[in-house]
């Protein structure tokens, strides 16, 4: 909080798990970026509903955008996948992100408010907790075979966070976006080129 008052940003601290600590938000939020990810258990995002309700109070804000997931297609067996495809989740936590979205479409309906979801894959970032797979690599941990592999997808932190802004200002309502590198690469053969540039050992192949 010090470091965004600092910067002239006034922050009021509110728990999604705890719908009264969001009441102060109603009317106060023009507009919005949601990126707070759903509870590990269960089928639904209360999280977002807690959120949305208390938005609901006051006057609606302009604009929300909300960070969803890829993963909301579930298993595409290696098929290229646009926007227009309907979503099949194959895990309880797809589910959860599917939730949040529905309730966020049935929001955007209300007139003056535009909502618009952007599809995020891994994240990746040097200065970010997990942020690269410098550690994987150290481990010598397998990566699939190439006759096995998958496809992978990824964004750096701060191309998200510009696809995020722009969103705020620019993003069609009720339209979802993916949001990834432009890359077309499979697992194994993104994992060789970071070995690379870190010269370290590619890591061992396996079935």
């Amino acid at each position: 909080c010090a470091v965004l008052r600092g910067q002239g940003i006034l922050p009021l601290r509110g728990n999604l798990d705890d719908a009264k600590s969001l009441r102060r938000l109603a009317g106060l939020a023009t507009r919005m970026v949601h990126l707070a990810p759903p509870p590990t258990e269960g089928w639904s995002d209360p999280r977002t509903l807690a959120l949305l309700r208390a938005l609901r109070l006051r006057s609606l804000p302009q604009s929300v955008v909300y960070g969803s997931t890829s993963g909301v297609y579930g298993d595409c067996a290696g098929e290229r996948v646009s926007e227009v495809r309907a979503v099949n989740p194959g895990t309880p936590r797809g589910q959860r992100r599917v939730d949040a979205e529905q309730q966020l479409r049935f929001f955007g309906r209300a007139p003056g408010t535009r909502v618009h979801g952007l599809r995020i894959p891994g994240i990746y970032a040097p200065d970010r907790e997990g942020g690269t797979p410098r550690e994987r690599l150290q481990r010598s941990t397998p990566v699939l075979q190439a006759s096995d592999d998958v496809y992978t997808n990824h964004i750096h932190a701060d191309d998200l966070a510009r696809a995020a802004v722009l969103a705020v200002w620019r993003g069609k309502s009720l339209r979802p976006l993916h949001v990834s590198d432009d890359s077309d690469m499979m697992m194994g053969d993104y994992m060789d080129m970071a070995a690379d540039l870190w010269q370290l050992p590619r890591p061992p192949r396996i079935s």
